[in-house]
């Protein structure tokens, strides 16, 4: 079995985060269902004070966002690297009123999605 893939934290620290068991938790799924999801890059997750984490915002109603793994691998195929698909998924664009996670927590993925393609190629 492969190594949980992790990327360098570098979100604000006031970015909240979920442990990889509470991740599990809030998706009703097995903690090796998780770590799947890492390898396959469909969650990104990080290391903060030693902890392999999630952001929260990746997960809203006991899912994952709608759309962010379709983001993330656009933004993986492009050639980004995941720490770079943190950033972009947490800098505020004032174009888009918010953050680019916060417009798929809200519905407004057809955007993102489109710059995401956009930036890819």
């Amino acid at each position: 079995m492969s190594a949980i893939p992790t990327a360098t934290d570098v979100l604000d620290p006031d970015v909240a985060v979920l442990s990889l068991p509470d991740v599990a938790e809030n998706l009703g799924l097995p903690i090796t269902r998780v770590h799947q999801m890492l390898r396959d890059k469909t969650l990104l997750a990080f290391r903060r004070g030693g902890v392999v984490v999630v952001p929260a915002d990746f997960l809203i109603d006991g899912e994952v966002v709608k759309h962010l793994s379709g983001t993330l691998t656009l933004l993986d195929d492009g050639g980004y690297a995941p720490e770079d698909i943190l950033r972009w998924m947490f800098t505020v664009d004032d174009s888009l009123a918010g953050t680019p996670i916060a417009a798929l927590r809200s519905e407004r993925s057809r955007e993102i999605k489109r710059r995401a393609q956009a930036m890819a190629f």
